[in-house]
């Protein structure tokens, strides 16, 4: 069959339709639905501008009272491609073949998520899709776009087997360059590289606002001494550390979810760096590693909870509120972020996009039963979500409360945590 002209093709258009649909369950499942996503599976992806009647709506209006826009830096959107002009970005095979289902299904989501993926140039396109999204805020917002470094072994040497993307700090420097007004960067640096410290003064010297970590798909143990002179050096430049903390599933992190303990921060922060938790490591549990050899499963967000209520780390804890109301977030969860108003302060907005654009991964109905949103908010940030999912997850975030507790203003004035540097 498979000789006959065009049966190749046709093969592997029936594989990839059977591997969306398993992809499609297997990714429900993550998100933990028991049923039907509420908003549907695919991403509507409607690119005509917001319709007056949602951008002006009185409680989008109330949503921007007291936030002064030119503070606002979404500190955590993601800048992905598939390398297919001279961005540099690299993409593991896996993702891209139907023959590795899970993550090929993982890819094909994000793309939709940023509407971008029957492009040619996805790469160009999924800029421009962020830039567009972003013309629907007040003239000031920005969005801070990450670099991602290879996976590396306890030696310093690049295992581009075991890496997930790659996208190069010169890449998101260009790209904020050229868009100053709605963009800044952050720079992603392995610290065993051998050129670390060298990557590190370039980056600064360039204009990166703070580096990315995501420790179980780089392989980095934040708690390790090896670490300590990339440390110093962050420190010498007054740059904050934004690391992942918490279990990771957006990327395939192995057998290496260890790496995502909450409490391995504790190193860098003894030592005096301004880290920035991921997510407020709010997914899976890890070892409470505080309790020595008695030591038992404790959930992150407790593991972080304790860490935050540390007088040492008043100054140098921060949290970024990303993922924190997708639908594989507890109830319980988001109210410890709401009910603790003295952590607000040192809490920073961010959106994770293109997450936002992953329909599934996130339930207003789910807002609506938790009593953190009433069900006409909920109506509106459907609506608004087809148009603009980075519109919606700013909304959802200003807009969800608990006993009449809300994030307070200061958690969206991100700006001023990433102007210290020298």
């Amino acid at each position: 069959m498979l000789s006959r002209p065009g049966g190749i093709q046709k093969y592997i258009t029936m594989k990839r339709r059977h591997f969306l649909s398993v992809g499609a369950v297997s990714l429900l499942g993550m998100a933990g639905y028991k049923v039907w996503p509420d908003e549907g599976v695919f991403n509507p992806c409607r690119t005509e501008a917001l319709p007056d009647s949602l951008k002006h709506h009185d409680w989008v209006q109330q949503a921007w009272e007291g936030i002064d826009a030119t503070q606002v830096w979404d500190c955590h959107c993601h800048l992905i491609g598939v390398g297919d002009n001279d961005s540099g970005i690299w993409l593991n095979p896996k993702m891209r073949s139907i023959y590795h289902p899970l993550q090929y299904i993982q890819f094909q989501f994000y793309l939709n998520a940023a509407c971008v993926r029957g492009d040619n140039n996805v790469d160009a396109a999924y800029v421009r899709r962020v830039a567009t999204l972003l013309d629907d805020f007040p003239v000031g917002y920005k969005a801070m776009l990450l670099a991602f470094d290879y996976h590396y072994d306890e030696q310093g040497r690049r295992q581009t087997e075991l890496s997930t993307f790659y996208t190069p700090n010169d890449y998101a420097r260009k790209i904020a360059s050229q868009n100053s007004r709605q963009f800044e960067w952050i720079a992603s640096i392995h610290p065993l590289r051998t050129d670390a410290i060298e990557a590190l003064d370039k980056a600064v010297k360039q204009g990166a606002k703070a580096i990315k970590w995501l420790p179980q798909a780089m392989r980095i143990d934040p708690s390790s001494p090896a670490c300590d002179a990339f440390y110093d050096a962050l420190i010498k430049h007054q740059i904050p550390l934004l690391s992942h903390a918490g279990s990771e599933h957006a990327v395939d992190a192995a057998d290496l979810q260890a790496l995502g303990n909450p409490l391995l921060l504790r190193r860098p922060l003894e030592r005096g760096v301004k880290v920035i938790v991921a997510h407020c490591a709010s997914l899976g549990s890890s070892l409470d590693l505080d309790a020595g050899k008695s030591a038992t499963e404790v959930a992150n967000i407790t593991l972080f909870s304790r860490m935050m209520n540390e007088a040492p780390y008043q100054n140098t804890l921060f949290g970024d509120i990303s993922a924190l109301t997708q639908i594989n977030r507890s109830r319980e969860t988001m109210e410890t972020i709401l009910k603790n108003p003295q952590w607000h302060d040192r809490l920073l907005y961010a959106s994770d996009y293109p997450l936002p654009g992953v329909m599934p991964l996130f339930s207003l109905d789910a807002m609506v039963g938790y009593d953190l949103l009433l069900p006409e908010q909920a109506k509106l940030l459907s609506q608004i979500r087809q148009y603009n999912p980075i519109l919606f997850d700013f909304l959802l975030k200003r807009m969800m409360s608990t006993g009449g507790q809300k994030l307070a203003t200061s958690v969206f004035h991100t700006q001023r945590h990433f102007l210290n540097q020298r």
